[in-house]
């Protein structure tokens, strides 16, 4: 029985904002992990760890996101283990984030001067301590407004997490469609919300896009 759509379906899509909220934190964090790892790999003077690191993200920006959801969920059960969509959205999104992230921060690292380095180097300091003192602070600085603005394109992305049944804002709008077949109302408060959710982020990557060209060019 088609019913309409009224104040309780709009709070209900509302409160399913809560879950890709918490999937993309969960995702943004640990992609910070396994990206901060690969783009180490990827500067690193071992050769082997480089040609892993790039083989990792040449996979994961070579794919659609949507078939990286489909492999870990469908391929975990076809191997006998069992997984509910709550944990295969986030595994398959943190590889995701940490291959495009792990890119992003090799560029940053990379864009620090590599005289910096090389005064670090005849100072005597190893490879840990001239990560951590001289190329990484001043690469985070490099990293903040690109880092957001992929945050951005990561909480858009959860909405493919519908396909294989997890239920956040999209399929939590899919729910309520059928169920009162009002697609306008139902996808519009949708896109409301997930404006609301990235319009901020987005005008935040901007403005320390904008802050950091004007400190490199005083």
């Amino acid at each position: 029985m088609i019913r309409p759509f009224g104040w309780n379906e709009f709070l209900i899509i509302v409160m399913a904002a809560q879950w890709t909220i918490a999937l993309s934190a969960i995702a943004f964090a640990g992609g910070g992990i396994g990206g901060l790892l690969i783009a180490l790999a990827r500067v690193s003077d071992v050769r082997p760890l480089r040609l892993v690191a790039l083989g990792f993200i040449r996979v994961f920006q070579g794919t659609p996101l949507l078939m990286q959801l489909f492999l870990v969920f469908f391929g975990m059960n076809i191997f006998g283990m069992a997984i509910n969509p709550w944990i295969a959205a986030t595994i398959a999104l943190t590889l995701h984030a940490s291959a495009f992230l792990g890119e992003i921060w090799r560029g940053c690292i990379e864009a620090v001067p590599s005289g910096q380095r090389e005064a670090a180097t005849a100072l005597g300091l190893k490879y840990y301590n001239r990560m951590r003192y001289i190329v990484l602070p001043q690469a985070a600085r490099i990293a903040v407004a690109p880092t957001v603005g992929f945050l951005v394109q990561l909480i858009k992305g959860t909405s493919l997490a519908a396909i294989i049944g997890f239920t956040e804002l999209t399929r939590q709008g899919q729910i309520i469609n059928n169920a009162t077949f009002s697609p306008f109302m139902v996808f519009g408060t949708v896109a409301a919300i997930y404006f609301i959710l990235c319009w901020p982020l987005s005008l935040l990557a901007r403005r320390m896009e904008v802050r950091f060209s004007r400190a490199t060019q005083r």
